[in-house]
């Protein structure tokens, strides 16, 4: 597994504004957009393309267009739903699926409640949405969901991530896919409930209030 830790000064800047508590929703939702765009453009510098002829007003030239098949960008129910916009203004002809996993508050375990994915993904470059990398369990659970469909070619965007998740998923990971995790930030731990210290809250409930 590698991993990426963007370190930009936006990328810094609007983390901050995203941790403070009294961040409004309406506007932790446009930064969470703007921040996924600027990791989405790390998470994507190695995407398959192929060379295509382009008539200029000058002259003829080769350019690059994306590969097929095409990319599949797949957020994790609820939050990660706040993260397709910014990932998909870069992969416009991405396709879209569906993960839903939500955490056992008592066992930490990830619960699958709904997926709506191709039964194949061989060849599939898939990128993962989740802003919180906390126990790595949810994060795991997803990865295994790709895998089993043939996925071997796995990125995991998330916003923030705790020390304890990302071992976890380094030991699951191990050699059986070429899996990136990126990043704006590694915090320092996590605490007795298993949120990320210092973190910034639940995201679901920060994006979309308390349902």
């Amino acid at each position: 597994m590698r991993l990426h830790v963007a370190d930009h000064p936006l990328v810094a800047h609007k983390l901050s504004v995203l941790r403070d508590a009294d961040t409004a929703s309406p506007t932790f939702r446009q930064l969470v957009d703007e921040l996924v765009t600027l990791l989405a453009y790390e998470a994507t510098r190695h995407v398959r393309t192929r060379d295509v002829e382009v008539v200029t007003p000058v002259a003829t030239t080769t350019g690059v267009k994306l590969a097929n098949p095409s990319p599949i960008v797949v957020p994790i129910l609820r939050a990660g739903l706040g993260m397709l916009e910014g990932m998909t203004r870069l992969l416009p002809t991405a396709e879209v699926g569906f993960l839903g996993l939500q955490r056992d508050e008592e066992t930490l375990e990830a619960i699958t409640y709904a997926n709506r994915l191709p039964d194949d993904l061989t060849g599939r470059q898939c990128f993962l949405l989740d802003p919180m990398l906390a126990t790595g369990n949810t994060l795991v659970a997803s990865i295994d969901y790709l895998l089993q469909r043939g996925a071997r070619d796995v990125t995991a965007v998330c916003l923030i991530a705790a020390p304890e998740g990302i071992r976890v998923v380094e030991q699951f990971v191990g050699d059986r896919a070429d899996v990136q995790v990126v990043v704006a930030a590694v915090d320092e731990r996590l605490n007795e409930k298993a949120y990320i210290v210092p973190g910034l809250g639940d995201a679901g409930d920060r994006l979309y209030g308390i349902v």
